[in-house]
């Protein structure tokens, strides 16, 4: 397997909230993109707490022979461990207060592709006939569309399209959703902040990823949001075989 990743500050925003993080464990891959929420710094250290402690847990209980059951455990174990602490520090710091982030990791072994997501980064499958996002929103507005009282064509101008309905750290439980994919013989999995999903469409970034070669698909993917303004944080991790 093969991957890149990358994070910009954009062309807005005086701080990266954003983290990433992708490692390899004896073949297989874990990637994770954070997208951090507070101010006077602490959506950046939340970003930072929950990559540290979701990989340090990981890397805990991580065994060779883990089956589904035992990955989606562990991965959830993980999310439990980052938003715990989060919480805590937020609760012990007056100027930690409201700190939290979102959270979208994808776990690659040699059989299957499987991801965890709290909040709204993203986790996607690219092939050969587009952009299938694989994770499903924890906003208000995508509660809306779900429930049928806005139109698809409504989301990206909502007033209210970046309000959470969940992110680590916020709540003193958590419960991430949970996906697996049975891995094919070549695959692209892309991970990213709302920096590039909530300004580029999947269209755009499909046309990206396909035409551009693997050493320079991050550096090309934030160039396409910084082309749309660069508004907000831009994160990338992409994991290809």
């Amino acid at each position: 397997m093969r991957y890149v990743s990358a994070t910009d500050i954009g062309l807005v925003r005086e701080e990266n909230q954003d983290m990433v993080r992708v490692d390899d464990f004896y073949g297989r891959v874990l990637a994770i993109v954070c997208d951090g929420m507070g101010g006077e710094r602490a959506g950046q250290d939340a970003s930072r707490i929950a990559i540290r402690e979701f990989f340090n847990r990981f890397a805990e209980g991580l065994e060779p022979n883990l089956d589904t059951i035992g990955v989606r455990q562990l991965m959830t174990a993980s999310v439990t461990a980052a938003n715990s602490v989060i919480y805590t520090t937020a609760r012990m710091n007056y100027r930690s207060f409201g700190m939290g982030t979102t959270l979208v990791a994808a776990y690659i072994d040699e059989r299957y592709i499987y991801v965890v997501n709290i909040g709204d980064s993203r986790a996607y499958y690219m092939d050969d006939e587009g952009l299938h996002q694989i994770t499903s929103d924890h906003t208000f507005v995508n509660m809306l569309l779900q429930q049928g009282k806005i139109e698809p064509s409504e989301v990206r101008t909502h007033p209210k399209r970046n309000m959470l309905t969940k992110a680590v750290g916020v709540e003193r439980m958590i419960k991430p959703d949970f996906f697996r994919m049975k891995r094919t013989e070549h695959f692209n999995i892309l991970l990213c902040s709302d920096g590039l999903s909530g300004y580029c469409t999947d269209d755009e970034i499909y046309e990206v990823m396909k035409n551009t070669p693997m050493e320079n698909v991050s550096r090309a993917l934030i160039d396409l949001a910084l082309s749309k303004g660069g508004r907000d944080n831009v994160t990338i991790a992409v994991v290809s075989e």
